[in-house]
């Protein structure tokens, strides 16, 4: 992880990051809090050698000091551990009356020797500051007392160690314990690594798609758009034709676009959309790309692929119980099942009566050669097909068809099942021409941006509560200018691609070099419909107003 990364996770996590430090903060306070305050008594000894005059300047003097100060560095270190022993305790207990064990009191005192030094730092700690003093005084006067005890000759004579007080006890003015600035800031240092450390334990375990790079990375192809998330999505599932103006029903439009130019060298012919698992939106993303196309002029058909749990003509308004399977098992023909939308331009083939075995219903030869009928009848046919992973339908036609449009789930769909469904695609020969990141978060971290300077809805627009949608903004003003250039790019796909069908279908073999020689038909760009040329009459005569 780079430096972006771990601010996009502060941004992503910040949450759990500021719980973690308030509860941080909260203990320390309650801490400091639920703590009694303690004041502490410092006091100081000096150990030195007897006989030892510190003036001497004969060089056995001399050498009686340093001899001697080596002796008390040594017995310093073992004096340290006698002031914090229980007997100087008892003893300092009977000569104030204190009603404390030894091992209480001596757990009250704490002494530390200096390296190299012949210095005894002593600190005696309690709730009274007064009673801390009279037990560092009294330490003073009983320390010395057993220090003399201890060193004494068993043959008689002075102890060859004395212990001086130089730095007597003073009364304690503040308290040395609770430190609440202190303790304070080791809450909130503790608590926000606390959270640093969930939010990236979380962000670890978490394998979601959160990017288009991510996403891109994980199906082997371009990104083609980004979808953002809305709540009400499942009630209002045809945004494009219900919101035109809105910044999903752009997304789609976008989507539209770069689906136009996804494969300069081949025509698209037929296009199915699935994802990796149930629940990423494919349906209503099929729903509103076509109605996306259709604004556009193209001529386009909608197929219901996903004979197990089809949601396209609920969506679309239409009757169901006549569709796809009808079709294959020759009981309507193609024209009675196909049904229109809108003025035409967009026709949808519900899924029908549901079958027990779609995945051998739509591998037929007969679903192959109802696709190439569908191809010939419009400028591009969309497939809703089920879930990649679950089933083999959406791989079984994308082998039929020009490619498959991959959709995914912003943080929800696994990373590891995205890339599972890009390799079963891929293993059956199926174009993967590229993704789609649905349910985009508008806002934070994740939220993926089209760059636009102006807001969608900012123009306005109406709703008549019919079904019908009057739109006032410059936005959808210019989708209809720019119809008749999307038109004629989709008819001149549709041209390239029946130029290659016709190609390829009028072989002759010359019999002296043995080598097919392939007559190639007139350049198609002639033979555009009369809709187009008269749009781009249209197209002229405003450009000349």
């Amino acid at each position: 992880m780079d430096l972006r990364d771990y601010v996009r996770l502060l941004r992503r996590r910040w949450r759990l990051i500021a719980v973690c430090t308030l509860l941080g903060i909260a203990a320390a306070t309650t801490a400091t809090v639920s703590q009694s305050k303690m004041y502490t008594a410092n006091f100081q000894f000096f150990v030195s050698a007897q006989g030892s005059p510190a003036g001497a300047s004969s060089s056995g003097d001399i050498s009686s000091a340093y001899t001697g100060g080596l002796f008390t560095q040594q017995r310093v270190k073992s004096y340290a551990d006698v002031l914090q022993s229980p007997r100087l305790g008892e003893l300092v207990a009977r000569d104030l009356g204190l009603k404390r064990s030894a091992n209480a009191l001596a757990s009250q005192v704490t002494a530390t020797a200096p390296l190299d030094t012949v210095l005894i730092n002593l600190s005696v700690r309690d709730k009274s500051p007064q009673l801390a003093q009279r037990i560092a005084q009294s330490i003073g006067i009983q320390f010395p007392k057993v220090v003399e005890q201890l060193e004494r000759p068993t043959s008689g004579g002075p102890a060859p160690v004395k212990v001086s007080v130089i730095q007597p006890a003073a009364l304690p003015r503040a308290p040395t314990s609770p430190r609440p600035k202190l303790n304070l800031a080791l809450g909130l240092l503790v608590g926000f690594a606390l959270g640093l450390g969930g939010a990236v334990l979380r962000e670890t375990l978490d394998t979601s798609v959160k990017s288009p790079e991510q996403a891109e990375e994980l199906v082997g192809a371009p990104m083609l758009g980004a979808i953002s998330f809305d709540p009400d999505a499942a009630k209002n599932p045809l945004v494009v034709h219900t919101s035109p103006s809105s910044a999903r029903s752009e997304a789609f439009r976008q989507i539209r676009t770069n689906l136009q130019f996804v494969d300069i060298e081949h025509a698209l012919c037929s296009v199915v959309i699935t994802s990796s698992v149930p629940g990423e939106g494919k349906s209503t993303t099929t729903c509103n790309l076509s109605l996306s196309l259709a604004q556009a002029g193209v001529r386009i058909i909608l197929v219901e692929g996903d004979l197990r749990r089809p949601r396209v003509a609920e969506y679309m308004g239409l009757e169901g119980a006549v569709g796809l399977t009808s079709v294959l098992l020759g009981r309507v023909p193609l024209e009675d099942a196909l049904q229109p939308w809108g003025d035409g331009t967009l026709q949808v083939l519900p899924s029908g009566p549901l079958p027990p075995n779609p995945s051998e219903l739509l591998g037929s030869a007969g679903m192959e050669e109802l696709l190439r009928r569908l191809e010939g009848l419009a400028d591009i046919i969309l497939v809703d097909a089920p879930p990649l992973l679950p089933v083999t339908d959406a791989a079984v036609l994308g082998a039929m068809t020009s490619g498959v449009l991959m959709l995914v789930r912003s943080n929800r769909t696994n990373r590891e099942q995205v890339k599972r469904a890009a390799s079963t695609a891929n293993a059956v020969g199926a174009t993967v021409l590229g993704v789609i990141l649905n349910a985009v978060p508008t806002s934070g971290p994740d939220a993926y941006a089209y760059g636009y300077g102006y807001g969608y809805g900012g123009y306005g627009g109406y709703h008549d509560g019919k079904g019908t949608t009057g739109q006032l903004s410059r936005d959808e003003s210019a989708v209809k200018r720019n119809a008749g250039q999307s038109t004629g790019t989709w008819t001149r796909q549709r041209g390239r691609r029946e130029g290659d069908r016709r190609t390829v279908a009028r072989p002759a073999v010359d019999p002296s070099s043995q080598r097919v020689a392939v007559d190639v038909l007139p350049h198609l760009e002639e033979q555009q419909p009369e809709a187009s040329q008269e749009q781009q009459a249209r197209g002229q005569g405003s450009r000349r107003q």
